[in-house]
């Protein structure tokens, strides 16, 4: 009797689709990689061998919610063109495979932040001595100001 093939964990991606985050999985064919020589030291292989990797996606091919995507956005900055694509480079190594996995670490790091909400600030009410020094300093201003039209035309050489 042949043996039943073991079934993936449910939280692994289906082959062709990549995990952004959880609940989040784009597929590979959305994602382009364009390569080209990397800056920086290399020895032999500089001016020979394509490291640097930057990783194209369409904002619009990730699949998230209008609030996390005008996250996304706000996230990206620079990195998203006028046509709405998402640009992330890697030249950090040697090696182009590494350098294009690190562009999909990226991409999916950003992903998880802009699915976080940012926590609401809590409105404090100001301290019952905070406000007593504040009015306190207004009237010692006021006080001054005051006493400066009072000796109006007095001058100091008197």
């Amino acid at each position: 009797m042949p043996e039943p093939t073991p079934t993936p964990p449910a939280d692994t991606p289906p082959p062709g689709s990549i995990r952004l985050a959880p609940g989040v999985r784009i597929d590979e064919g959305k994602l382009t990689f364009v390569t080209s020589r990397s800056s920086g030291p290399g020895g032999q292989n500089v001016n020979k061998r394509e490291t640097k990797v930057e990783l194209r996606v369409s904002i619009d091919d990730i699949p998230l919610k209008p609030d996390a995507r005008a996250r996304l956005k706000r996230l990206a900055g620079s990195r998203l063109t006028d046509e709405g694509i998402l640009q992330i480079t890697a030249e950090d190594t040697r090696s182009q495979r590494r350098n294009r996995e690190l562009t999909v670490a990226r991409l999916a790091e950003l992903v998880a932040k802009a699915l976080t909400r940012p926590a609401r600030r809590v409105r404090t009410k100001p301290t019952k001595g905070s406000i007593r020094r504040r009015l306190d300093e207004k009237t010692r201003r006021g006080q001054r100001k005051a006493e400066r039209s009072r000796n109006k035309g007095r001058g100091h050489d008197e």
